[in-house]
């Protein structure tokens, strides 16, 4: 046999060793990345939190950094998306703290290296436009204006300088980065990967890419997308402020996620940064959303054999968060950031003072389905007919948990008070 074979043997065993040497490298360069860029963004960022307690701030800390769906997907897939993550939070940092210079390099930095964090695009221009209309366009804010506008175009040319050397080649590179011909799904091309957006998920009953010739579709996107992020966009630019800024990161890279043209599943992980960081403010729904984008990453991460790890990783996290910020404890219409919206809808339903316990009750369903498909999934064969089964569900519950998270979210930005006593802000 030619397995028998010595020098076959040989070659083999070189082969595994080689293997396992470049999984270390890799490994190495991840924790390299987040020790130089990610955790001290995330260690600087809960310093700067105010009106909580050093504890709560290390606590705070500690559950952003346990997040299981960017461990798995740096450590185990082996992606480096700590450092994209990490620059967009140093800008996060940079323009609450009126830094904006140094927020909008940051965040260049971070689109430049990674393109997804267009996701992020909206919000900051329209914090930094609020701050300049705020100072006035014919004073300060135009100056701001200025600035802002050479800084950003210095970085992207600096960083762009390589490939303006040929026409050809930058052009191939735009195409490298916007692959719009692959259609409106880019798992078609891969077809063990689902994506937990409306798209892939309404699929499932209407074959939108048999149907809609590729330029409308582009269209739909587009349309779906921007009315989606519209309204909190608008609000951000007429009253900036850091927690708006926060919120609306969410809600913008949330319906970019579920409505734009052709997304990532790991592309989930550019909503859980935002996410993250109103983690103190709503312990709760945001440790929920945490796990559910764990969760909708699930085919992925058994194609990687990352089942147990992925177990470990989301337990310790779910207990951190129980225990460091009590979120059973905290769901009131207060805690959540729904009083205002409260009261407003009891001035025509008196009646409705049961929001906070259809939250708890939506919360058993969500963790109950997300077990039992994780169950079903590792445990049973799907139907011969029928391969992708356990997958399209995986998604189809991921979807639909994060529509009502989009709703939400909106629902916190449009009815939020400005002088809310519970309000947290970074100095």
């Amino acid at each position: 046999m030619v397995l028998e074979n010595p020098l076959c043997l040989v070659i083999m065993k070189l082969r595994d060793t080689g293997k396992k040497l470049l999984l270390i490298y890799q490994s190495n360069n991840v924790l390299i990345a987040d020790l130089l860029i990610y955790i001290p963004a995330v260690v600087l960022y809960c310093c700067c939190l105010k009106e909580i307690s050093t504890k709560k701030k290390i606590a705070n800390a500690l559950c952003i950094l346990l997040y299981p769906g960017l461990i798995l997907i740096d450590y185990g897939h082996f992606q480096y998306n700590s450092v994209s993550l990490g620059f967009a939070l140093w800008g996060v940092l940079g323009v609450s703290c009126d830094w904006d210079l140094l927020g909008s390099l940051a965040f260049c930095l971070a689109i430049n290296y990674k393109q997804m964090e267009l996701y992020h695009s909206l919000p900051f221009f329209c914090f930094l436009l609020g701050k300049c209309f705020k100072k006035g366009l014919k004073g300060k804010g135009f100056v701001l204006l200025i600035k802002l506008a050479c800084t950003v175009v210095a970085c992207f040319i600096l960083c762009w300088l390589p490939f303006f050397t040929e026409r050809e080649q930058l052009l191939q590179v735009l195409r490298r980065l916007f692959p719009v011909d692959r259609g409106l799904f880019e798992w078609i091309y891969r077809k063990m990967d689902k994506v937990a957006n409306i798209w892939c998920s309404f699929s499932i009953f209407l074959k939108i890419k048999d149907i809609l010739p590729r330029h409308i579709q582009i269209v739909i996107s587009f349309c779906f997308t921007f009315l989606s992020l519209l309204p909190a966009c608008i609000k951000l630019t007429l009253q900036p402020s850091p927690k708006g800024f926060r919120f609306t990161l969410v809600s913008c890279a949330l319906s970019f996620f579920l409505f734009s043209f052709q997304v990532h599943e790991k592309s989930i992980l550019l909503v859980s940064l935002p996410v993250c960081l109103v983690l103190s403010e709503i312990p709760f729904m945001s440790t929920w959303f945490l796990l559910v984008s764990t969760f909708s990453m699930l085919p992925l991460l058994l194609k990687d054999e990352l089942l147990m790890p992925s177990v470990v990783t989301t337990m310790a996290f779910f207990i951190a968060c129980a225990v460091s910020f009590s979120i059973f404890e905290k769901t009131s219409e207060e805690e959540l950031q729904l009083k205002s919206f409260s009261i407003s809808v009891r001035k025509y339903l008196p009646c409705f003072t049961f929001l906070p316990r259809i939250i708890q009750y939506l919360f058993l369903i969500s963790v109950i389905s997300m077990v039992l498909l994780t169950l079903i999934t590792v445990t049973l064969e799907p139907p011969q007919k029928l391969p992708d089964l356990f997958s399209v569900l995986v998604c189809f519950v991921s979807c639909l948990n994060f529509l009502f998270f989009l709703v939400y979210f909106n629902i916190i930005i449009m009815w939020d008070s400005k002088n809310g006593r519970n309000q947290k802000k970074i100095n």
